[in-house]
């Protein structure tokens, strides 16, 4: 942990302390700067979507196999 000084709005920490239902400002100000981080490194990931990185088998990994015949695959 780090010890700092911060310069916030009074009225804005009240109501995040009491809405988060922390004890202390501390903790109120940790868990929303956890939250920040959280949502900016999901936003990341959403902005991999469609991009084509992954090059998996969905089907595969859940367990989907192609239907065989004669003891051989269908290619689909």
């Amino acid at each position: 942990m780090k010890r700092t000084n911060l310069l916030l709005d009074e009225v804005l920490l009240e109501e995040a302390t009491r809405l988060c239902g922390k004890r202390t400002y501390s903790a109120t100000v940790d868990l929303a700067l956890s939250e920040l981080v959280r949502r900016a490194r999901a936003g990341k990931i959403l902005e991999l979507a469609g991009k084509g990185l992954w090059q998996g088998d969905l089907a595969r990994m859940r367990g989907e196999e192609p239907p065989k015949v004669k003891g051989r695959r269908v290619s689909g």
